[in-house]
């Protein structure tokens, strides 16, 4: 399956879909009626499917994925063959993308570190905006890393592209004006604040063990702090040295059972999310529909557990009684006057990370 065509209809009608949404100001539509996708997709992709990521077997398929504003997957298993099936790499949801490249705000003559290269089409993207010479990216893995270089040097661009750590940024460009993440981040490192300028811009997903994903979006300040606020939800791949680490299994044999007059399904929003994650900073939450509502788990590193259903009935594990403290942390955020998500900032310096709603002065402390 060609992955060069160029003028496809399809990619006009995406550029429409992402214009009448409003996600694309008159100098970014320009840059997108120019930039296509299908120029930054390999011919093997995947679609995510509820188990595991579905290979596209036909051309037709491949094209409607292509020009469709879904994420396209193009590696699974970081490469390797005989996996589960998991999506390691992917070229973003198009409005996703959109979205974060408003909110970098970049102006003629900034310089852009990208962490991420994928499959080339963002750091393409800034190129066209910027200019070659402005734009730098940083890709961990060799084989994504050439495939993006040949992908941009097809389609005329030519931004500076390094093989390495996007953890530890690009020091050797640095400063740079802005800064954008395509991976999610469990938090931000220190490294990539000291490389952007005050003043700068830093953009990036983020996920938790107690949310899957929030875009956050930071202004380096001259102490050499970053801050900002909080502006969505968004599901990307984790960086790789941030992914998650092992958990003791939980301790099945000490289940007990307890009254639960919280329904699962309040704890789902984004903003008791970021609340609830501050307060209980090593508990895992996940969640599934059911025939009746939605039934929650709770999970700590060392053995702890909560199992919510939506009958009212609650099923706990191990030393710590993690359905006490999540309503605990609910009734403190209802108390708070349940702040939407965009009321939701983090503050990024040599203490660490803090976040907190409406303001940095009302920082969430983890519970003790």
């Amino acid at each position: 399956m060609s992955s060069t065509a160029q003028d496809h209809p399809g990619h006009a009608a995406l550029v429409r879909l992402l214009g009448g949404r409003g996600l694309l100001p008159p100098e970014w539509r320009t840059v997108w009626e120019q930039v296509p996708r299908e120029a930054f997709i390999p011919p093997k992709i995947w679609r995510q499917g509820p188990q595991r990521c579905e290979p596209l077997t036909s051309e037709a398929d491949w094209w409607a994925l292509v020009h469709s504003d879904e994420p396209v997957v193009t590696q699974i298993d970081d490469g390797h063959d005989g996996g589960p099936g998991i999506a390691t790499s992917s070229n973003s949801m198009p409005s996703m993308v959109a979205q974060m490249l408003d909110l970098l705000d970049v102006r003629d003559g900034d310089r852009v570190l990208e962490i991420g290269t994928a499959t080339g089409y963002v750091a393409a993207l800034l190129c066209q905006r910027l200019g070659g010479d402005k734009v730098f990216s940083i890709e961990l893995d060799p084989q994504l890393a050439e495939q993006a270089r040949s992908h941009l040097a097809a389609a005329g661009y030519t931004p500076t592209l390094v093989c390495g750590d996007g953890e530890k940024g690009w020091p050797e460009a640095a400063p740079y004006d802005r800064l954008i993440a395509t991976c999610a981040l469990r938090h931000v490192p220190l490294d990539l604040v000291d490389q952007v300028t005050p003043g700068g811009v830093i953009v990036a997903p983020m996920a938790r063990e107690f949310w899957s994903g929030a875009v956050v979006r930071l202004i380096v300040q001259d102490d050499g702090t970053a801050g900002g606020s909080f502006r969505g939800g968004a599901s990307y791949m984790p960086m790789r040295s941030h992914r998650a680490g092992p958990r003791a299994p939980v301790e099945q044999d000490s289940a007990r059972e307890r009254a639960n007059p919280l329904d699962p399904r309040q704890l789902l929003s984004l903003s008791f999310a970021l609340y609830g994650g501050a307060r209980m900073p090593d508990v895992k939450m996940v969640h599934a529909a059911t025939d009746d509502g939605v039934r929650v788990w709770l999970r700590d590193r060392d053995g702890s557990g909560a199992i919510a259903d939506p009958d009212g009935t609650v099923r706990e594990y191990g030393p710590r009684g993690l359905w006490a403290e999540v309503e605990a942390a609910h009734a403190e955020y209802v108390d708070l006057g349940e702040p939407a998500a965009d009321a939701f900032g983090l503050t990024v310096g040599q203490e660490g990370e803090q976040v907190w709603p409406g303001g940095p002065e009302a920082v969430i402390r983890p519970a003790t």
